[in-house]
C-alpha cells in the first residue's frame, strides 16, 4: 500500500495533468482565436485601402464645391450691395417728388373744399325757432361752421 506522502503526491500529480490538459487546450483555442483574427485583419486592411481612396476622393471633391459655392457667396455678397445702393438712389429720386405730389394733392384738394365751403349760402333761423346753431345772420360763424366739417370730413379719411 501507499504511504500518506505518496497518496498525496499521487493526488497533486493527477491535478497537474488535468491542470496542464486544461491549459493545452485554452492554449489551443488562444492560438485558433489569434490566426482567426490575424486574417480578419488582413482582409479588413484589403478592404479598407480601397475605402480610404473613394474617401480622400470624396473629401477633395467636397473641398472642390465649397470653393465653388464661396466664390456664389461672394459673388451674392456684391450683388446685395449693389442692390442696396440702387435702392437707395431710386429711393432718393423717386421718393421726395412722389411725397411732394402726395402733399401738394391733398393741399390742393383742402385748398378746394374750402372755396367751396365759403360759397355754401348762409341758414336762416326763422325767429322764435329753436336756436342751435350760431346766431342768425352770422355768415362768419356759419362760414367758420361749414369750412370746419370739411376738414374734419377730410381728417376722417385721411387726408389731413
Amino acid at each position: 500500500m501507499l504511504t500518506a506522502g505518496e497518496l498525496a503526491g499521487l493526488v497533486v500529480a493527477i491535478f497537474w495533468v488535468i491542470l496542464v490538459c486544461f491549459m493545452v487546450v485554452v492554449l489551443v483555442r488562444l492560438a485558433r482565436l489569434l490566426t482567426e483574427t490575424r486574417k480578419s485583419v488582413a482582409e479588413l486592411s484589403d478592404r479598407i485601402a480601397p475605402l480610404l481612396d473613394d474617401m480622400s476622393q470624396t473629401v477633395s471633391e467636397a473641398n472642390r464645391r465649397l470653393v465653388a459655392a464661396e466664390e456664389i457667396t461672394d459673388n451674392m455678397r456684391d450683388v446685395s450691395g449693389n442692390m442696396v445702393k440702387i435702392t437707395g438712389v431710386a429711393s432718393t429720386l423717386f421718393a421726395g417728388p412722389v411725397l411732394k405730389i402726395s402733399a401738394f394733392r391733398d393741399g390742393f384738394r383742402l385748398a378746394l373744399a374750402r372755396r367751396a365751403a365759403r360759397r355754401v349760402p348762409a341758414r336762416r333761423v326763422a325767429r322764435g325757432g329753436p336756436r342751435t346753431g350760431p346766431r342768425t345772420g352770422d355768415r362768419i360763424s356759419e362760414r367758420h361752421a361749414a369750412e370746419r366739417a370739411v376738414e374734419r370730413r377730410a381728417i376722417g379719411r385721411g387726408r389731413g
